[in-house]
């Protein structure tokens, strides 16, 4: 008798299903969100009664992603018959990483599809991928199973996920399969460089004004090994920036010779998170696996690509960051 695998059950349940909630993580980045609307499009297209849930609190979203249809299916409050529903979670490693009381009750049937190396296998059925260069890339998979047509819609959302985190193609989970998956959705009807405009270009002044802020703000230790800039409540409030025009200021550090590891320190700008900092990640090579320095401040997220929230005063906080590198370093 053969056994099924994850993929297969996921498949299976949601053939089955005729009532699902679909959902990602909070602060949601392109991969969740293009994992979201696709699998909506897929599902609703295959007949099924599918809604999308996301806190009201994630709007507005960053600006590169204002763009995207979300609206029709998107709801901001649980459903009379949540329970009824298969639940769907997207891209999400950790159930705490979508901190909705109704979400985490007892009883729900939940599928996890997800592509973090360190998922905690939440679900009742889980489909964890690590190999997957995103969601998006499991999703447009699941969808083939499914036999739905990939249309230029939703074509179009799993190449923003794609796009997205694969660093425009240039990160180390850029396989041959993520390139063959760009090709067929370009055959679809995705025109590449209106996404490109759309995530990475046609932005705001007061953005460019933020990263202004960033830059002038660097610091690097370690013979520069690890590159950090900081933004302060005051740097968005002299710009007019929003908390989400933050978004890419990291990669700048990334690309600055000789760094290993590089970081950005963020003021948390609600009253309710006063003293809060975000802290982004990212890793130039392999000789640093960011997500194990997230998980040492209770976050998570990829052996390149990592982030976490924490009250710990900023120099402390870089102290503690500096440590936790060289140790690794040191290891390898």
């Amino acid at each position: 008798m053969s056994v099924l695998t994850e993929q297969d059950q996921v498949v299976s349940e949601l053939r089955g299903a005729e009532k699902l909630l679909l959902t990602t993580h909070e602060n949601p980045d392109g991969d969740a969100l293009g994992s979201l609307l696709a699998m909506h499009g897929i599902l609703t297209q295959l007949g099924k009664d599918s809604v999308m849930y996301m806190s009201p609190d994630e709007f507005p979203l960053p600006w590169e992603y204002r763009g995207l249809p979300l609206e029709d299916g998107l709801v901001g409050s649980p459903p009379g018959d949540v329970a009824e529903r298969t639940i769907v979670f997207l891209d999400c490693g950790n159930i705490d990483r979508m901190p909705v009381d109704f979400l985490q009750a007892d009883g729900l049937h939940i599928l996890n599809v997800d592509h973090h190396h360190d998922n905690t296998r939440f679900g009742t059925v889980n489909l964890v991928c690590s190999s997957a260069s995103c969601t998006a890339e499991m999703v447009w998979r699941i969808g083939k199973e499914l036999g739905a047509e990939i249309t230029p819609e939703i074509a179009n959302a799993l190449y923003v996920g794609l796009v997205t985190d694969t660093g425009r193609f240039m990160y180390e989970n850029t396989s041959p399969f993520a390139h063959r998956m760009a090709a067929e959705l370009i055959e679809a009807g995705v025109q590449p460089h209106r996404v490109y405009r759309q995530l990475y270009e046609d932005l705001p002044f007061r953005r460019l004004q933020l990263l202004q802020r960033a830059l002038a703000s660097i610091e690097r230790y370690d013979d520069g090994s690890i590159t950090i800039a900081h933004l302060k409540k005051g740097d968005y409030e002299e710009t007019g920036a929003l908390e989400t025009d933050s978004e890419g200021v990291v990669d700048h550090m990334r690309a600055v010779e000789g760094t290993r590891v590089a970081v950005l320190v963020r003021e948390l700008l609600s009253d309710d998170r006063e003293g809060m900092r975000k802290v982004s990640l990212r890793a130039t090579d392999g000789s640093v696996d960011v997500s194990r320095v997230a998980r040492r401040f209770g976050g998570g997220g990829h052996p390149q690509a990592a982030g976490f929230s924490t009250a710990v005063p900023y120099p402390e906080l870089v102290s503690q960051l500096r440590g936790h590198v060289r140790e690794q370093l040191s290891g390898s």
